[in-house]
């Protein structure tokens, strides 16, 4: 019951197919014809969309250069930051060990003085003081200054004759700085 189906030309009928550069278009039930030079692109646009991303990618490279140039240089200022403020704090926990050579090198009674015993005392304090020297670490200078409440820490005001007031007249303690921060201020009695 095979029957063999062959299809006469005239049973076949071709559609006319458009010219290969031709493109159909259909808007809204409406037939455009475009050719296909005006779909693609020509060598000039593409050059141009080319150099326009290759500028974009550039822009974008260079603003991530820069931005991790200043990356790179607010973490070694962090990093300068850190350091001086680890040796500010080293410095200021080596302050009261300073006082304490200070305050008992003035009290020596004179009979110690001549021991050998001392004299390593005093070379103790001197190589604690080249530490203090190695840091940076400065004492603030404070009799017959003006106070700077930014440097001197006022403990009383004293009457003294031939001394303008406001002025440093007394040390209790010295204060020390590293460079423009405050370790310590002095602390003083001034003339009232």
């Amino acid at each position: 019951m095979s029957e063999d189906r062959t299809l006469s030309d005239e049973q076949l009928e071709f559609e006319e197919i458009p010219e290969i550069n031709e493109v159909v278009v259909e808007q809204d039930g409406e037939t455009a014809e475009a050719t296909a030079e005006a779909v693609e692109p020509t060598l000039e646009e593409l050059l141009a969309a080319a150099e326009e991303k290759a500028a974009e990618y550039l822009d974008g490279w260079q603003r991530e250069r820069a931005e991790f140039a200043n990356a790179r240089k607010r973490l070694e200022k962090q990093r300068a930051e850190a350091y001086k403020n680890a040796a500010v704090d080293y410095a200021a926990r080596l302050l009261p060990i300073l006082d304490d050579f200070d305050r008992a090198l003035t009290n020596v009674p004179p009979d110690i003085e001549a021991d050998s015993w001392f004299e390593g005392i005093q070379l103790v304090r001197r190589k604690l003081q080249s530490i203090m020297e190695g840091l940076k670490v400065e004492a603030i200078e404070a009799v017959g200054q003006p106070f700077d409440p930014n440097f001197h820490e006022a403990l009383s005001l004293k009457d003294a004759d031939g001394v303008e007031s406001g002025t440093v007249i007394e040390e209790l303690l010295v204060g020390y700085r590293m460079g423009d921060r405050v370790i310590r201020p002095s602390l003083v009695n001034v003339a009232a």
